[in-house]
């Protein structure tokens, strides 16, 4: 592994391993912004998508993240071009459970041969053997949870699934989710700005479980101008999106955020945030600012 921190920052934001045998940076990339808009269909520049990817592991980031439900399977195809045969140490997530009916349109189905169905295709469009975390994208309240990640189950004594992981979830959902399946992951929306599950983030800090946070570069009202990030990006010549990055990476060492975008340079900026070092006064800052 390499220990030039500048030519691979995402090496600074450190380790986690996932399921306790599974090691990944902790700063990551989120595919879904790979595809066109509404999350639907090719995106407007292929070539530049492939880019990303490929930056995004020269950058030191080995641990993927995406979904059958992203374009739907654009996201997944394009990780295969641009980056197989992958390299070994390589992790790359994705999930299932929500299917499409057009731009924008996202809807829970949680049968058991879908969540089959969709696993087997995820494996040919990645061009694996098996998915080393498969996360249910969204519980199907129209289907007992034990169906739904009872299925995973059956997949992961296959060999098909690695580990498995949940996304959305409340702290009660991951409870009984845990009944059923060991859960190595929750990926729920969290960032600086929109703190409503710091109970399941709390939850999984407990049980050392990855907490995934998407939509992670949110500031909200923080980034205005006058606002409490400006002091502190000015001392780390930091923009507010690394500084919200370097925060999450600060607030727990369960957290693994997964900035996405469709765009190099910006790959190349939020990768950046894993060399930013808050200190205690700047973290509480920025804490109780939101």
């Amino acid at each position: 592994m390499s220990t030039d921190l500048h030519a691979r920052p995402a090496e600074a934001s450190g380790t986690f391993a996932l399921g306790g045998d599974l090691p990944v940076h902790r700063l990551g990339y989120g595919a879904m912004q790979l595809t066109g808009p509404g999350i639907w269909g090719d995106p407007k520049d292929p070539d530049e998508a492939v880019r990303v990817l490929r930056r995004a592991v020269e950058l030191g980031v080995d641990f993927i993240d995406t979904a059958d439900s992203y374009g739907p399977f654009v996201s997944e195809q394009l990780i295969r071009k641009a980056l197989y045969p992958y390299a070994d140490d390589l992790v790359i997530a994705t999930k299932g459970g929500l299917t499409r009916g057009g731009p924008g349109d996202w809807r829970p189905v949680g049968r058991p041969e879908y969540l089959r169905q969709q696993t087997e295709l995820s494996l040919r469009h990645l061009g694996v053997d098996r998915i080393d975390l498969y996360q249910l994208h969204r519980i199907d309240p129209q289907v007992p949870l034990a169906d739904q990640l009872g299925e995973l189950v059956l997949l992961q004594r296959e060999g098909k699934i690695r580990h498995i992981g949940v996304s959305q979830v409340s702290v009660e959902q991951l409870r009984q989710a845990r009944e059923i399946a060991t859960i190595v992951s929750v990926q729920n929306l969290y960032n600086l700005a929109n703190r409503t599950d710091e109970d399941v983030l709390d939850y999984a800090e407990q049980e050392n479980i990855a907490f995934i946070p998407w939509f992670p570069i949110a500031t909200g009202e923080l980034a205005k101008p006058g606002g409490p990030l400006d002091a502190i990006s000015a001392d780390h010549g930091a923009t507010p999106a690394q500084l919200a990055l370097a925060w999450l990476l600060r607030r727990a060492p369960v957290v693994l955020p997964i900035p996405g975008t469709s765009s190099v340079a910006h790959v190349e900026e939020n990768t950046e945030a894993a060399r930013i070092t808050l200190t205690d006064k700047e973290f509480d800052t920025l804490s109780a600012a939101a």
